[in-house]
């Protein structure tokens, strides 16, 4: 018998994240800063309003493009925290979480052959997308001498004939940096110069402690050539609820709206009504989510540096990025010896990109008493080794 998988399929692998949270499934006694998701749960009156949905019969499909008090709610909302201008009815699209809004995205826009930069290292779905796109996945490393940015020198030296597009994602999973506007102010003559596009997948924006948010479209040079992803699913901790978006000029958004009308139809009206609802009458409780990630990114990041374990201070998002390099193990090996020697489970940074080989990713999405305990266990473990 033939074997029927395709190629792209084969090539792409599996998710590094997954396979440390898998590893830890059915463990005792385990402190998880593993998976990218906030302990809190969704706001109730964000949850009423999806229960009440359901119970009043609101249960048929959308149109494509998505419920339209979200969409028009979404535009506001965009217009007043970051200066972005979207028609509701023409260039944004409700999608199922900002997974599917960022595979669409770049389907909509590679062709066979395209080289599409994506950050290194960056969250592990980007370079896969590309890949089943047909595009070419091009590794663009953000250091730590950098603070995790995109530098001039180093996007120069990635663009190429080839090149369409550049994936970008600040607040930054796993490091936690960000961009600010001098900073894309740097980069977007490259951009502009080489016709390039950019898709921008900013759902951790909320979560940014030092400053504001910047999102480039907001530029007006790059404004044109910029695709917003964003979602609901880290700043009102509606992870399950499946909620994101796309924004992007008609022709572009046009294109994403016929690959989601044929893969997805329409996100959930429940969750589109629930999302409807937090941009309404959750603000306080994002609010105080943000707040609260702030007090344990101080309090962990302290907690590392005392250990040995040298970590810049995360701008946004909710992940730690520290060095393990002086510990003389890989970042596979001392993930896996964490798990089993002290019950603490992490990400190796090789699993992001080669960029991110001698650092882990810690998410500070839990309590601060587990983030205590992750302290005390991960330097009992550094103190144990020869």
């Amino acid at each position: 018998m033939r074997d029927f998988v395709s190629e792209r399929a084969r090539v792409i692998p599996p998710s590094g994240i997954r396979k440390f949270f898998d590893l830890c499934m059915g463990m005792q006694d385990v402190v998880s800063l593993g998976v990218g998701e906030p302990d809190f749960v969704t706001p109730w009156n964000v949850c009423e309003a999806g229960i009440y949905s359901i119970e009043q019969g609101v249960t048929s499909y959308t149109s494509n493009r998505g419920y339209p008090p979200l969409l028009a709610a979404l535009a506001l909302d965009l217009e007043q925290k970051y200066s972005l201008s979207y028609s509701p009815g023409e260039e944004i699209i409700v999608t199922t979480g900002v997974s599917e809004a960022a595979d669409i995205a770049i389907r909509a826009v590679t062709d066979p052959g395209d080289e599409v930069i994506v950050l290194d290292p960056a969250y592990v779905s980007y370079a896969p997308c590309v890949t089943l796109a047909g595009g070419v996945p091009v590794p663009l490393p953000c250091l730590e001498k950098d603070r995790f940015r995109v530098t001039p020198d180093a996007l120069m030296e990635r663009v190429t004939q080839k090149t369409k597009s550049l994936v970008l994602n600040f607040p930054n999973n796993p490091t936690g940096g960000v961009m600010g506007r001098d900073d894309y102010r740097a980069i977007a003559d490259i951009i502009v110069d080489h016709d390039l596009l950019l898709i921008s997948d900013e759902v951790y924006s909320e979560l940014t402690y030092d400053g504001t948010h910047c999102s480039p479209a907001s530029m007006d040079d790059l404004r044109d050539r910029t695709i917003t992803l964003n979602g609901f699913s880290k700043a009102y901790a509606m992870t399950g609820w499946r909620i994101g978006y796309l924004c992007a000029p008609r022709p572009i958004c046009d294109a994403a709206l016929k690959i989601h009308q044929y893969v997805m139809l329409c996100a959930p009206v429940m969750g589109q009504i629930a999302a409807h609802a937090a941009l309404r009458q959750a603000e306080e409780n994002k609010n105080e989510m943000v707040r609260e990630y702030r007090l344990r990114r101080n309090l962990f990041v302290e907690g590392l540096n005392r250990i040995g374990l040298a970590c810049h201070l995360p701008q946004g998002a909710f992940y730690a990025f520290p060095s393990i390099e002086t510990t003389g193990l890989s970042d596979e090996e001392f993930a896996e010896r964490l798990l089993k020697e002290q019950k603490v489970a992490v990400v190796p940074g090789s699993a992001f990109g080669a960029s991110g080989k001698g650092h882990i990713r810690c998410s500070y999405a839990t309590s601060r008493q587990n983030l205590s305990l992750a302290v005390e266990r991960m330097g009992a473990f550094i103190a144990g080794l020869p």
